[in-house]
């Protein structure tokens, strides 16, 4: 049982906030392997979009566990 003040996050969802924070980085990274290069305007606004999105999933995601916490 959590005790009063103690976080309720728990260890997947730091791994989720991880990926999505690497992700950010490592998507457009790998799309310039296989395209080609990127400007950094088009790299920037791609991870922007990327961090955007994951924020999203993951409060979508998450939003119902935090609710279901004591």
């Amino acid at each position: 049982m959590r005790k009063p003040g103690e976080p309720i996050y728990l260890r997947i969802h730091f791994i989720a906030m991880t990926l999505v924070i690497v992700a950010t980085v490592a998507l457009p990274r790998a799309v310039e392997f296989f395209v080609g290069p990127l400007g950094f305007g088009t790299r920037a606004l791609a991870g922007l979009g990327i961090a955007v999105a994951g924020g999203i999933a993951l409060y979508l995601l998450y939003n119902s566990s935090a609710r279901n916490e004591p």
